[in-house]
């Protein structure tokens, strides 16, 4: 019997798999995000919480030993902890936004972009980097009371097996500081943050992933653990994404486009990052959108539409949408892949009286389906595509994602960050395992080609009016 670990933002899940990948039980529980005034945090001892009260709940119903377990959890965000793994203070989430004028600043200085040619990694608001540079102005006693800046997985992973010390591994060290060639700290970047004095929070890179035994909360004692990767390289595992140019679509509340490569490629648009594997020269060439599913919320929110009624509503209504069209950069904080635009917001043209509810989220989908095109163009795509989230659960979304992509859809469903946890965890514990069963896709979706040719003219025509977007909100800033 193997588990997977994974500590989401909005839910902690637990998931038992048999020796095949097939899954077995699942247990989860929900934790809380504190928003305030652009602060967003969590309760690590919640958190923590959490995990062990899946972790007995799963382990009572299995009937068989726990030969090992992987953890993976969200990554980004600073989790000051003491000594022991417990926490200073509440922990940052990757969707903090305290930091967007120090960011801001940076962009002006060229800082961002200097960052980026050292790392490959175009930091965002609620990255290490940005954050602890906040504290470091605003709440000094809070580092100062710190013995490392981890991340949540690091934080679980220590309190499980009771290590001496908190440590990561390269995947989340990646953003901002690591050096994708050293897979070290890069003191050159450690420095242009202003960051310098506080070098000693930063957690040792454990590399491959530090491994121990549970110590009997949560898990049964002596059940061996391996920490990390987090949890977009984790979902890559978990999807059968190794070989270079195949990719990876996770359509959540967020895009994520991730595309397996060996190529280090630090010149272009600074966007996205490049995230290190366990394997030294393969990276996964990562575009985390911002936009996703929460687009499509908010317009179902709005027209009145039950999720229940998308399946028929996209059925129904023709490709097009009867002219509307939709720019879906609904999040407040704009955009971060694969460009950088924090002034940017979701555009809707051709809405008349005769628009349907149908119209608006055929068009919100059509709109997210080219946004998804354009982030894994700019991650490299060219082989297979696999795709798992919660928008896999829309049948008809599919179809018409794998239409506006023009490419077939590997559909993997399930706990997929939890399969490639333990899929980690077995290589580092030299466990044999059939990947390749593991990751087998639950359908494989199809285009079809008279649509795919329509939405390639669509999609042209979208990016042409994303740069008119850009133009304008670029415009705007000047002019104020």
């Amino acid at each position: 019997m193997f588990l997977g670990i994974d500590v989401g933002t909005s839910m902690v899940k637990a998931a038992a798999f048999d020796r095949t990948g097939r899954e077995l039980a699942v247990e989860a529980r929900p934790v809380r995000l504190s928003l305030h005034g652009g602060f967003v945090e969590q309760d690590m001892e919640e958190v923590y919480g959490a995990v062990v009260a899946v972790l007995d709940a799963l382990t009572a119903r299995l009937p068989d030993d726990v030969e090992l377990a992987g953890l993976t959890g969200q990554g980004d965000g600073v989790w000051l902890v003491d000594g022991e793994g417990r926490p200073v203070r509440p922990a940052a989430s990757w969707m903090d936004g305290r930091a967007h004028e120090l960011l801001d600043r940076w962009l002006a200085d060229g800082t961002f972009e200097t960052v980026f040619r050292r790392t490959g990694n175009a930091m965002f608001p609620g990255c290490p980097g940005p954050l602890l540079a906040w504290l470091d102005a605003h709440e000094p006693k809070s580092l100062d009371a710190a013995k490392a800046a981890v991340y949540c997985k690091d934080m679980v992973f220590q309190r499980l097996t009771g290590a001496a010390r908190a440590t990561t591994d390269v995947s989340d060290a990646s953003m901002p500081f690591l050096d994708p060639r050293s897979r070290s700290y890069d003191n050159r970047v450690v420095e242009l943050l202003g960051l310098t004095h506080r070098r000693g929070l930063l957690a040792p890179i454990s590399d491959p992933p530090a491994t121990a035994e549970a110590h009997g909360e949560g898990l049964p004692s002596g059940t061996r653990l391996a920490n990390g990767p987090y949890d977009l390289p984790a979902s890559a595992l978990g999807a059968g994404v190794t070989s270079p140019g195949d990719g990876l679509l996770i359509v959540g509340t967020c895009l994520a486009a991730l595309v397996a490569t060996t190529d280090l490629d630090l010149t272009g648009e600074p966007a996205g990052m490049y995230i290190s594997t366990d394997r030294p020269g393969h990276w996964l060439r990562a575009m985390p959108a911002m936009v996703g599913t929460a687009a499509l919320d908010w317009v179902l929110s709005t027209t009145g539409v039950a999720h229940e009624e998308v399946d028929a509503l996209l059925t129904d209504t023709p490709p097009g949408a009867h002219g509307v069209r939709v720019l879906p950069y609904f999040a407040p904080s704009g955009e971060r892949a694969p460009f950088v635009e924090p002034g940017l917001r979701a555009e809707l043209t051709g809405v008349s009286l005769e628009s349907t509810r149908g119209d608006l989220v055929r068009a919100t989908c059509e709109g997210i389906g080219y946004a998804a095109r354009h982030c894994l163009e700019a991650a490299g795509l060219t082989g297979s595509l696999a795709v798992c989230g919660g928008g896999t659960r829309s049948h008809a979304w599919m179809r018409l994602l794998a239409d506006v992509l023009g490419r077939p859809l590997r559909v993997v469903e399930g706990e997929v960050g939890a399969r490639g946890a333990v899929l980690a965890a077995a290589e580092r514990y030299g466990v044999a395992l059939d990947a390749g069963a593991w990751t087998e896709p639950t359908e494989v979706v199809e285009p079809d080609a008279g649509r795919a040719a329509y939405y390639a003219a669509g999609y042209r025509d979208h990016l042409t009016r994303l740069a008119q977007a850009r133009a304008n909100v670029g415009s705007a800033e000047r002019n104020t």
